[in-house]
């Protein structure tokens, strides 16, 4: 008969651990709190703040139901162990190490949480995309790349809005703006921050001709006006209205609606086109600047000012975080952590969770060498 105790035994190791980067005793002690205040009547009265208890209510729930969950399954898997044990029963093994497998691969994918130790890696994210080198390829690249990060999303059950597209001068697109809407996703993005580099045959040269070509991915966190704390001065602004860009149809603006803002002490650009009036649009774009503003002011108090770009100087040769090489061979690899695949067609349609765990798994081990 095998001797399940030390499978058991690491599995309530594992079980402690979990109680630790959960918070799941401040979380009990939270539950009632939030459900008592989402139980009151007039909670709707403030629209904003009904959606912010709901949301930390649901997710308090949810952590909470999966470490129980998870502490009743250990549970029933050693009460089975012993009841094999007391009575001999070989038969029992299959199903006592299944059982046991299934809550490790549970909590392999629960200790990522772990991973994420950023402040606001529970937040929604802004993602800018912009071309870099690399001409016609580069714009045409960043679109790919944009198609990339949808694809991720959608497969985590993400949101994905689109608030402005600039379009390619011959392919492609030039720039765009994206928030990312979904528990972790600032958490997950971050590791995306920077500059990503493409080497293939390129289908705008003529010759067949081997083109490198280069794009960047900017990701802050979305943060809630309140958290901000950051004022913006008008005088610091300058405001550009233009007519939004589109797949044309009846999505096409017909007035000049869409806005762009330009914080002029730090030279910060945010644009959005996607709401129905050119008010709503500016209100969106200052969202979303004094979420760049607040990140920025974050990382002065770190003096960590140039990992605001990513470390990145420009968008080209030698600044890259990450690589994707289709020709002469085929090979993704991350720059950072060195970890790499040769499956570009998977990565590139969204199968990017294991270059992210790699990072932040990589980004644990720097902060600790320091």
């Amino acid at each position: 008969m095998r001797d399940f105790s030390d499978d058991l035994t690491d599995l309530r190791r594992r079980l402690e651990e979990a109680a630790t980067y959960l918070r799941i005793e401040e979380l009990r002690a939270r539950l009632p709190q939030l459900e008592t205040e989402a139980g009151r009547p007039d909670l709707w009265d403030d629209q904003e703040r009904a959606k912010e208890v709901n949301a930390e209510l649901s997710a308090t729930t949810d952590d909470l139901d999966a470490f129980d969950a998870l502490a009743g399954r250990i549970e029933d898997a050693e009460t089975l162990a012993e009841v094999a044990r007391e009575e001999g029963d070989e038969s029992l093994e299959p199903e006592i190490a299944q059982a046991i497998a299934e809550i490790e691969g549970d909590f392999d994918r629960i200790e990522l949480r772990s991973l994420f130790s950023g402040e606001h890696d529970e937040r929604d994210a802004i993602c800018e995309l912009h071309s870099g080198e690399g001409g016609a390829d580069a714009s045409d690249w960043a679109e790919m790349l944009l198609r990339m990060y949808q694809r991720w999303a959608a497969n985590h059950g993400f949101e994905v809005e689109m608030e402005a597209v600039t379009e390619g001068t011959e392919a492609g697109i030039s720039s765009a703006t994206f928030i990312v809407k979904g528990r972790w996703a600032y958490g997950w993005l971050r590791s995306e921050h920077g500059v990503h580099r493409l080497v293939r045959i390129s289908p705008f040269n003529s010759q067949g001709k081997r083109q490198t070509a280069f794009a960047a991915l900017e990701v802050v966190p979305l943060l809630d006006e309140a958290e901000t704390d950051v004022e913006v001065d008008d005088k610091d602004l300058r405001i550009d209205v233009y007519r939004s860009s589109g797949a044309g149809g009846q999505h096409v603006n017909k007035t000049d609606s869409a806005v762009r803002l330009t914080h002029l002490p730090t030279g910060i650009v945010v644009a959005c086109q996607n709401e129905r009036s050119q008010h709503q649009n500016k209100d969106r774009a200052m969202t979303m600047l004094k979420a760049k503003l607040a990140e920025l002011e974050r990382q002065k108090r770190v003096d960590e000012l140039a990992s605001i770009k990513g470390e990145q100087r420009s968008v080209g040769f030698g600044s890259q975080i990450r690589s994707y090489v289709l020709q002469p061979y085929q090979m993704v690899k991350d720059l950072r952590s060195d970890f790499e695949v040769g499956q570009v067609d998977t990565v590139l349609d969204g199968d990017l969770d294991r270059f992210m765990e790699a990072f932040l798994r990589w980004e644990r081990t720097e902060g600790l060498e320091r």
